[in-house]
Parts: C-alpha cells; structure tokens; sequence
C-alpha cells in the first residue's frame, strides 16, 4: 500500500507547475514495424517498453453506423431512473492507489484505437481548443492535432502518464470521483474527449455539468466505449449491462444532465485484421 504522501504525488497533488515540468521524458525508438513503433520511455526515473500505434493503412476499414432509432424509441423517464446503489464498485478503497502505478499500455486493442483515430479525424475541426478527460499516456488524437489544434489540454488520475503524452500542450491531475469539479475556467473548450473512461465515473451529472460548463456554447463531448474495463473500479450496474445499454445509459447522463442537445450513437467498430473490440461513440452538443 502506498503511502498518502506517495498517492498525492503521483496524481499531482503535492507538484507545482515547476516540478511536473521537471519530470524527464526519454523516448527511444527501439524498432517500428507497419503502424506500430516500439519505444522505451523513462519517466521520472522509471523506465518501460512500449508499443505506439501510429497512424498507417493496416488493412482496416471503419464504418459510422447511427444507432439512434434502435437507442432512443422511447421516452425517457421523468424521473432520474438510476439508483445509488448503481453506481458502487467493487474496490471502494482510494483510485489514487489504483492508478499510482504508470499504465503505458493500451486498454482496447489496435483496431479500436484505430477507429477511434479515424472518427476524431473527421469529428474535430481544425485550431479547436480540446480537453481529454481521464487522460493517459496516449489521448488517441490523430499525429497530426499538436499541431492542427488550438490547445490539448488533459485531466487524468496520473501524473507521470500524463507527463509521458506527447499530444497534450498542457496538462492537471485530477480526481474526478473525489471532486468532480473541473479545473478549467467557464467556457474554455470547443470539445471534450472521454476514452473508454466513463464507466468509472460515480458522479456523472455533476461531471457532465462540469464539461458543459467548461466548453464553449455549440460545443461538444465526444465519448467512446468498448467492452473492456477493471471490473473492480467500474459502477456495479455497468458489469450487467452490454454495448448498446451501456451507450443508452450514457445517453441518459445527456439528458438528466440537461443542458444538451439529444445525444447522437454510433457503432464505429473497424472491420479487418486485428479488429477483435468494438467501439461506440455517444456524443452531444451544449445547448
């Protein structure tokens, strides 16, 4: 168990600007085969080897399939439809102590993170002002977005993987299930990203109040969602649910949240070699 003084550290708690400046990223390019290039990155002292995708043609195809009519046919409830015990985990114990540890890996497989790619490719404007949400090491941004856009911006749980990005221009640690509050002043953000993180969120309205405060009007939140998590850190009713639930309960955030346009669906699932995840897009724009 790590000490509180060693959980605060890694999720930025105890660093000042200064010092999260001064943790060293070392990358070096070990080998690269076709849309994959293996790395060792040393952060702060640690070092580890890792395979990037990187954007090539793999054989794969991706598709953009509305699922709205299949999602949302009936009316919504009047009444808030989800109870506490809804949003339990298995593991309550501290998410600093989970996520202390740097993760430089991926949590959905190549093809998902390629389709993912593809859709923020054709989904975000250039010179945007985008914020990641429960960021990483890897925001899944097209190679091309420090340069193309405006800002990237990213809150997540660790800070040595948030230092380790190379997409992100700056950056805050952050829990979000201990304060949900955003640490971004009102209308800062043409679009919010969330990769296969909300499933972990026990606040949502109060989260989803937070990204619309924090984007401009018109803006949008873009979320997407496969079929993988930690099963002990996401919200007990999300376990006994499959893809499409899970998209309308996200849809559902939209809507009791208030404040958002309908919520759009979409299965952008590749299809080709090494395309074994799904992928599923549910996104809004502030009204």
């Amino acid at each position: 168990m790590l000490s509180a003084t060693a959980r605060k550290l890694l999720s930025g708690g105890l660093l000042t600007a200064a010092q999260l400046s001064s943790i060293v990223v070392r990358r070096t390019k070990m080998s690269a085969t076709a849309g994959i290039v293996n790395e060792e990155i040393s952060i702060g002292g640690q070092r580890q080897l890792t395979q990037r995708f990187v954007e090539a043609d793999v054989g794969m195809t991706f598709q953009k399939t509305l699922l709205n009519e299949r999602l949302f046919s009936r009316p919504w409830p009047d009444e808030w439809p989800f109870p506490a015990a809804a949003f339990r985990r298995q593991d309550e114990s501290d998410d600093a102590d989970f996520y202390a540890v740097p993760r430089l890996v991926y949590h959905i497989d190549e093809g998902a993170v390629r389709a993912l790619t593809n859709y923020y490719k054709y989904s975000i404007p250039p010179a945007s002002t985008v914020l990641d949400i429960c960021s990483s090491w890897v925001s899944h941004y097209p190679s091309d977005f420090p340069t193309t856009m405006r800002r990237i911006a990213g809150t997540g749980m660790n800070a040595l993987e948030l230092q380790a990005n190379n997409q992100l221009s700056d950056f805050t640690p952050h829990n979000l299930n201990i304060d949900p509050k955003l640490p971004y002043d009102d209308a800062q953000f043409d679009v919010v990203t969330c990769v296969v993180s909300v499933d972990y969120l026990n606040q949502p309205l109060k989260i989803f109040s937070e990204v619309r405060r924090v984007l401009k009007p018109g803006g949008k939140f873009i979320l997407s969602q496969s079929n993988r998590c930690f099963p002990s850190k996401a919200i007990a009713m999300w376990l006994g649910m499959d893809d499409l639930q899970h998209c309308l309960v996200i849809a559902a955030y939209f809507h009791y949240c208030g404040g958002w346009e309908p919520a759009n669906a979409f299965d952008v699932s590749p299809r080709g070699p090494n395309t074994r995840d799904p992928l599923f897009i549910v996104e809004s724009t502030k009204l």
